[in-house]
């Protein structure tokens, strides 16, 4: 069995798959299978692609999500892994996540790099810990910069299956849909300091996508996930205040994005989903925060961090 499954969704990266790959086929350590999926791709993604050692697995275009559940289908490895076809790894990734698996953990979490196309890097120092339980390592992480991007998390494939974990199908933001209760639901989650994910901004990406139509879809699929997700914790008997209130806060900001008709409509929505009472107000500045929020969300993010 190798140790892990690297699952790379691919559609129409041909500038970009062999930078990817190549980070992967020179890591330090190599007990792992490499999984491409090809989502429909139209150029010569995938003819580079099988120039590597990786099992290619041909679909129609069918989404990054559904691409990545297609990914976990196949694989075999002890421990899940997620990396997008325009993103590399820095070559001691998989040294380091083996040197934190002493505990067995279920989750481990490692740290980002932001690249741009100007070749502008930003490292994120995030604090290590070990043998946390889900919501403590919530507790924390949530004040990470990146906190829902899956691709910055070893995932133990045993518990992935356990929980029947998936990403929703046709959904963007899908990783704000499952990441925050892969954290929560752990038994033990380790995190550890070494950067070793490349995050390349580049512009056409689709998350980078400017047109106001797919904002709102944006927003609207946001919307579906954090329903979800209070849904889903409600079913466990884990302390959840913080969590709710961590997502409440990322759907808050998200709506900011809106223009003035649809920023009142989600607004109003909002308050009739009763999502502002899921912001903590176990200190004074929360409360205040939650107040002014309630009043005016543009307001608040417009002059103060989340």
């Amino acid at each position: 069995m190798p140790k892990f499954s690297i699952i790379i969704p691919v559609y129409n990266v041909e500038k970009y798959i062999k930078r990817c790959l190549d980070s992967v086929i020179n890591q330090s350590y190599n007990n792992y299978e490499i999984i491409v999926v090809d989502d429909g791709c139209t150029d010569n993604s995938i003819k580079i692609a099988k120039n590597y050692p990786a099992k290619i697995i041909s679909n129609k275009h069918v989404s990054v999500s559904e691409a990545r559940n297609i990914g976990v289908k196949h694989a075999k490895g002890e421990y899940l892994l997620f990396l997008d076809s325009d993103d590399y790894w820095d070559k001691r990734l998989l040294e380091n996540i083996i040197n934190s698996m002493n505990n067995d953990p279920d989750l481990i979490r490692f740290q980002v790099r932001t690249v741009t196309d100007q070749n502008e890097t930003t490292n994120y120092n995030e604090i290590s810990f070990q043998n946390k339980n889900g919501p403590e390592a919530f507790k924390l992480i949530s004040n990470f910069h990146f906190v829902e991007s899956v691709w910055c998390y070893a995932i133990k494939r045993n518990y992935y299956f356990r929980e029947k974990f998936e990403f929703k199908k046709g959904m963007v933001h899908e990783d704000f849909g499952l990441t925050p209760l892969l954290i929560i639901k752990a038994k033990k989650v380790n995190s550890i300091g070494y950067i070793g994910y490349n995050y390349f901004r580049r512009k056409g990406s689709i998350m980078n996508n400017p047109d106001y139509e797919w904002i709102k879809i944006k927003v609207r699929d946001f919307y579906n996930h954090y329903k979800y997700l209070i849904e889903e914790i409600d079913k466990t008997n884990i302390d959840s205040k913080l969590f709710k209130s961590f997502i409440a806060n990322s759907l808050i900001l998200k709506i900011c994005e809106l223009n003035k008709k649809e920023y009142k409509q989600y607004k109003n929505k909002l308050k009739k989903d009763k999502v502002y009472e899921n912001l903590l107000t176990d200190t004074l500045p929360r409360k205040i925060k939650k107040i002014i929020i309630k009043i005016s969300p543009k307001m608040f993010y417009m002059f103060f961090k989340r």
